[in-house]
């Protein structure tokens, strides 16, 4: 059996003009991914509303959150995670641009809403 070690620091890229996206583990009813910003937001007028609960994680850099209805946009630091509901609107309003915000993202099906933890 291989057994492969990688880093989720490695290959970071330099300043892009887009987000990237890193594909680690892909079920049935999950996807991990990393994502990197260099400084990124979400476009003007633009809200992120998904079918899957999403789980993130900040590794390292900082970004602000803006949840739809939420009030003012909530800063994240390396360790501070957020787990947003299935159709939660929300955006990205800043990362920062001197170093890479590196996440980690778990989007899954929440088996309280789906009826059975197999689906």
């Amino acid at each position: 059996m291989n057994v492969t070690i990688r880093n989720l620091f490695a290959d970071l890229p330099a300043p892009l003009p887009d987000e990237r996206f890193d594909a680690l583990l892909d079920g049935d009813s999950f996807r991990m991914e990393r994502i990197v910003s260099t400084g990124q937001a979400t476009p003007a007028g633009q809200w992120y509303d998904q079918e899957r609960e999403e789980w993130v994680l900040v590794l390292r850099g900082a970004a602000r959150l803006l949840v739809e209805g939420g009030g003012e946009a909530v800063p994240l630091g390396p360790g501070d995670y957020v787990r947003i509901p299935a159709h939660c609107r929300h955006r990205v309003q800043w990362t920062t641009p001197d170093e890479p915000t590196v996440w980690l993202a778990l989007h899954f099906k929440d088996a309280k809403t789906t009826g059975s933890a197999k689906d």
